[in-house]
């Protein structure tokens, strides 16, 4: 009976352990990098409007509103700064921006 107990402990560790790396590999996402020209910043969404040029295979040459992910690589632009970034695509509805470099001035 112990040895089934132990048995049943194990499958049930390795199964957690197996489908937590799966959902976090997934929730990461795809990423590219970016360049672009912030237009304009939401404090309370924590968006940015970004001018940008073809993002990978994934989306071309436009203007739109990306989140910005965290809350300090938000704090770092201002309206007219140019940067480089990476985006991370979860899936077509939900992507973001980060690890942000604003160009000198």
């Amino acid at each position: 009976m112990l040895r089934f107990t132990m048995l049943l402990l194990a499958l049930a560790v390795g199964l957690a352990g197996c489908s937590g790396g799966a959902n976090t590999a997934k929730e990461e996402g795809k990423r590219y990098a970016m360049q672009g020209e912030i237009k304009s910043l939401d404090p309370a969404a924590k968006t940015a409007n970004i001018a940008h040029g073809q993002i990978g295979d994934w989306m071309g040459a436009m203007t739109m509103d990306y989140l910005v992910k965290p809350d300090a690589e938000f704090q770092k632009l201002h309206v007219g700064d140019k940067i480089e970034a990476t985006v991370v695509v979860v899936n077509d509805a939900k992507f973001y921006v980060t690890d942000v470099k604003v160009a000198p001035k």
